[in-house]
């Protein structure tokens, strides 16, 4: 079996598992009013609880519905890149990296920093499972929507959007390769001008200087060096938001937000119900405590 028929595989098997609760964990309904608004202030802090536990759940999933071929199974990194990796196949060794949305929580928090020089054979597939509890504020948690995008794609995505130099600029991470696995740096990062309008002009001068195609980004380690002589003269600022997955502005992972948004979930779309618990709507909040009272007309 070679990696791009085994991510075929491991791709369609994530999917399956759209709609499905996921017995990791259960919340308990609330008994009250009160209690549903305390819990509509946390419930979102079960992200990264729950994310590890989604991580472990699809390891077991997919190795538990697919026969793979004799000695390979997906094991799970942790810590490491990507979240799942298929061992035991001959060949350049696939792998997925798990990102979590709990839409009630915020936007699409989930960063992804990792170089695109370590994609070159499109071996690692980036999967976002969008998932809430099953009655909203308790239950188990649903799986309500997946998306998957290559992640040589989305890097060079990441940094074809951010990276406009001398205003911000995108910094491959220095070559590791002889530490220690744990000590080994796979993630760029983004840095914002911070300079004063002459030392941007002289900033630009500098670029404008390297030639033709100046500001398109560029990974390889003559470009990288100029970059770093262009932050070494001038004052930049680590950006500490960089890489979001959503402010790359990916086509088909801005579509699967809106999609999910809209989506009807237990009776309303989700962006209504994320608009009434943030409003702490006791109305809604009550249907939540006991289903069988009435729910507003949205």
């Amino acid at each position: 079996m070679r990696y791009q028929e085994a991510l075929e595989i491991a791709t369609a098997a994530l999917l399956r598992l759209r709609g499905h609760t996921i017995d990791v964990l259960t919340v308990s309904r609330p008994r009250d009013v009160q209690g549903a608004i305390e819990l509509s202030k946390i419930a979102s802090k079960l992200s990264p609880i729950i994310g590890n536990l989604l991580e472990y759940a699809i390891t077991r999933h997919l190795n538990e519905t697919e026969n793979w071929q004799e000695d390979s199974q997906w094991i799970r990194q942790d810590p490491g890149f990507p979240d799942l990796i298929l061992s035991g196949i001959p060949d350049i060794q696939p792998g997925i990296e798990v990102k979590t949305w709990f839409p009630l929580s915020t936007e699409i928090t989930a960063r992804f920093r990792d170089s695109q020089t370590h994609f070159s054979a499109n071996q690692v597939k980036v999967v976002i499972v969008c998932w809430m509890l099953e009655y909203v504020l308790a239950g188990q948690p649903k799986i309500v929507d997946i998306w998957v995008g290559d992640a040589l794609e989305i890097a060079t995505t990441r940094d074809n959007h951010y990276h406009n130099p001398p205003s911000y600029v995108v910094m491959e991470p220095q070559d590791t390769r002889q530490r220690t696995r744990n000590l080994q740096q796979t993630n760029c990062h983004g840095y914002k001008f911070q300079g004063t309008k002459k030392q941007f002009n002289q900033a630009m001068q500098l670029i404008q200087d390297w030639g033709d195609k100046a500001q398109q980004y560029r990974p390889d380690p003559d470009y990288q060096r100029r970059i770093r002589q262009l932050t070494g003269s001038f004052p930049y600022r680590l950006d500490t938001n960089f890489a979001k997955m959503d402010r790359i502005n990916f086509p088909s992972l801005e579509t699967f937000k809106a999609h999910v948004l809209n989506s009807i979930y237990t009776g309303h779309s989700i962006q209504s119900w994320i608009r009434a618990i943030h409003s702490r709507d006791r109305t809604v909040l009550q249907q939540l405590v006991d289903p069988s009272a009435p729910m507003p007309i949205e």
